[in-house]
């Protein structure tokens, strides 16, 4: 029996052991935690949700969604995880992340050929696997990223952000109102918690956000050169500062909401999500940030339903570092130099929870393919996993920027589609349609 060895237990590493495991082989995934936390990580559960609960569109017809999917098809166990703790956010899959956490980690380590070994990996050479997958994350500890950044000739950075969590009790509801964008949510009752602006207020509150103090990176979050942030985490005193109305034009916009103390569309909104499924802890929808915490409570609470809100954890930043994929991965997520060496999660230049799990399905697969004298599994560019692997190991990408699930990674259909909703639809059912037909023998 093939022996796989996976070095970290994020979404990921959580995927390429599952993925391994249940296609015969013997896994030991190795986590540092408890023993050792990144300066991003508090939870000692597998799979741990960082910057956000919410795992994107639902919609097969969405990019995000097509994406789940192809990765519920192919067995993947973070979809099966979020299916059991989802709480209510309109057309967004969204997780109490404690559960979510729970559930990975309850399945690894009931996995009957599965051995989870609790400690810091600091080199590849003490590993003695038959394939390795390295899905240590962006935050990969220093000595192994060191090891990493020798062997592969360095790596790239960019910023990443994640938003303050409120407590529910704290929000002034007779200054707030529930509902979903369009009034689409699953239980009729809304799925958000709306903090209304008016004109008045929201300048008063742009202008204190792009004045307010940001905290200083620490020396684990330096990086040399100019800091390069990730459009879809910018914090948000960063977009504030593009215009006076960037904001109100994006995580802020009132569109599709109206405060039904008014019947008016307020100027601008600040939309809550539930963080758990009691719904006691609430996060800031698009409010990454790096503001100093003090700065935080102070221009957040200029949003009058947030007067008097408590936070449960202020906003963060932190570099993330992600390696050179179009110079050193093939498509199966291999080294290139080094076949029985794979590489998964976000620090192959794939961004967001789901895809950087979707990129340690394939790896796990591939792993035990690689093994065992089978082909790779290279998915067709139609499908959603497929376009990733093929973006992050395509030698002619240029500046290599991070990529998310999106539709313009897919080739464009036969015939024109000018509706975009039916042209979505009509690459989801195309994706899927080609991932009925694969042979995975």
């Amino acid at each position: 029996m093939s022996h796989i060895v996976v070095v970290g237990a994020g979404l990921a590493g959580c995927e390429a052991a599952w993925a391994a495991a249940n296609a015969g082989a013997e896994v030991t995934l190795y986590e540092m935690k408890p023993n050792k936390y990144t300066p991003a990580h508090n939870s000692p559960g597998f799979a741990e949700l960082v910057c956000s609960n919410s795992l994107k569109a639902k919609r097969v017809e969405s990019a995000a969604g097509l994406l789940k999917e192809e990765m519920r098809r192919l067995g993947s166990i973070c979809t099966e995880a979020a299916a059991e703790c989802s709480v209510p956010a309109g057309g967004a899959l969204a997780v109490d992340r404690d559960l979510f956490s729970e559930g990975v980690t309850r399945r690894i380590m009931s996995h009957p050929c599965i051995r989870v070994g609790h400690g810091e990996i600091t080199d590849l050479d003490s590993l003695s696997g038959d394939a390795v997958i390295i899905a240590t994350g962006p935050l990969t500890p220093q000595p192994l990223s060191d090891k990493l950044c020798s062997l592969l000739g360095g790596g790239l950075s960019f910023y990443d952000a994640a938003a303050p969590i409120i407590s529910a009790d704290s929000i002034d509801m007779d200054r707030a109102f529930i509902a979903s964008r369009y009034g689409r949510d699953e239980g009729g009752e809304g799925d958000y918690i709306n903090c209304p602006m008016n004109k008045e207020e929201y300048e008063a509150f742009h202008s204190a956000l792009i004045l307010a103090q940001t905290a200083p990176l620490h020396s684990y979050d330096k990086g040399e050169g100019k800091t390069r942030v990730y459009e879809g985490c910018m914090p948000i005193e960063v977009l504030a500062k593009r215009g006076a109305d960037s904001i109100r034009y994006g995580p802020m916009k009132p569109v599709g909401l109206r405060d039904p103390k008014t019947g008016h569309r307020p100027w601008a909104v600040l939309q809550l999500r539930k963080e758990n499924t009691q719904g006691s802890m609430l996060n800031m929808v698009g409010f990454q940030t790096n503001l100093k915490y003090g700065e935080q409570k102070r221009v957040f609470g200029m949003i009058p339903a947030l007067k008097n809100a408590e936070f449960l954890r202020f906003g963060i930043m932190h570099r993330n570092t992600f390696i050179d994929s179009p110079r050193l991965l093939n498509q199966d997520f291999s080294l290139r130099e080094n076949p029985r060496l794979f590489f998964a999660g976000q620090m192959t230049g794939v961004e967001g929870y789901m895809e950087s799990a979707a990129s340690g399905l394939l790896a796990g697969i591939n792993g035990v393919r690689s093994v065992t004298g089978k082909p790779p599994l290279i998915l067709p560019d139609n499908t959603m996993m497929g376009a990733l692997s093929a973006y992050i190991s395509n030698p002619e990408v240029g500046d290599f920027q991070p990529m998310g699930a999106n539709f313009g990674l897919l080739p464009p259909l036969d015939g024109h589609i000018r509706d975009k909703r039916e042209r979505q639809a009509a690459l989801a059912e195309r994706s899927l349609k080609s991932l009925q037909d694969i042979n995975f023998d």
